[in-house]
């Protein structure tokens, strides 16, 4: 195992998935050696000053962006730091609390590859773009049933964030090795959950692994790999279908283990691909428990040496 701690970045926009993806990542590598923060935290402004200085989350100005970088710099040589909580619910902040460096460090949030020191910080770089007309739904849901917003407050909140989401958020596409991209199937357009298929931007800015013995398994029966282009950059685009089988999914999940090394295989659980339906029963998303697991192989084998 290498000294440090390993570095994994996760940004998208409001609702996009960070903490759904984080969630299932810490399960395979271990919640005990795992540190999660959230740079949403490092806001400038309250609520209430957002809305006096007519700025939005989204907007730079509107967080500290040298004490996120300086804390991932802390964070990424084994120092603890103290890191500010923003009370989403409230709209305020709370106390700050006392943070260490776990073996593995998961950054989530929306501006965590706007500077080169932030994207230098990191291991892995993960971007979540699920299509606007489903994120809309899954933040609608969010907001208005764990945060206390009404409906209207939530589509003019969108609104307003709309120019800070293309000139801020979006652009940091560009910066990702993987960029996962759920959406409903074009059979069932009102899918917002445990069926959705997935597409996995794959660049060559990270040596993923060899996935012909995956694919050969998956042929027609809903995986398949392409080559293709994303922001004008030649990538790999990996498609998994939300219909895929249990027994195939199953079969995928034992092929990427066994390019997991061996001294992981221990974490190995069924609690990955997690969702929570809309009446709140605990659904298994296969696109999303696949994905889980291929940012979690590129975790630990940067923890045990191959990536220096």
């Amino acid at each position: 195992m290498r000294q440090r701690p390993v570095l994994l970045g996760i940004v998208g926009d409001s609702a996009a998935g960070k903490t759904t993806i984080t969630k299932g990542i810490a399960k395979v590598i271990g919640e005990d050696r795992c540190t999660i923060i959230c740079t949403d935290d490092y806001h400038r402004y309250n609520r209430k000053q957002r809305a006096e200085k007519k700025l939005t989350a989204l907007h730079p100005d509107c967080n500290y962006m040298d004490i996120i970088e300086q804390h991932l710099m802390l964070l990424k040589n084994g120092q603890p730091i103290l890191k500010p909580h923003y009370n989403h619910a409230t709209g305020d902040f709370d106390p700050p609390s006392y943070v260490e460096a776990k073996d593995f460090i998961v950054v989530e949030g929306l501006l965590g590859f706007s500077t080169k020191g932030m994207r230098d910080s990191y291991d892995v770089k993960l971007y979540l773009a699920p299509p606007e007309d489903l994120r809309f739904q899954w933040k609608m849901k969010r907001d208005t049933m764990k945060r206390g917003h009404t409906a209207e407050d939530v589509r003019k909140e969108m609104k307003m964030r709309e120019p800070d989401s293309e000139a801020f958020i979006r652009p940091q596409r560009k910066w990702a090795d993987m960029v996962i991209c759920f959406r409903p199937p074009v059979t069932r357009r009102d899918e917002t959950g445990s069926h959705l298929d997935v597409s996995l931007v794959l660049r060559p800015t990270l040596p993923h692994p060899d996935l012909s013995e995956v694919l050969e398994r998956g042929k027609g029966n809903g995986i398949q790999l392409d080559l293709d282009r994303d922001m004008n950059l030649p990538v790999d685009r990996l498609e998994i279908d939300g219909s895929i089988s249990d027994e195939t999914a199953k079969q995928l999940e034992d092929l990427l283990w066994k390019y997991i090394p061996g001294e992981h295989h221990h974490l190995r659980n069924d609690g990955i691909g997690e969702i929570t339906g809309t009446t709140g029963e605990r659904l298994k998303s296969h696109p999303l428990a696949l994905s889980q697991l291929l940012v979690a192989y590129h975790l630990l084998k940067a923890a045990s040496g191959h990536y220096q």
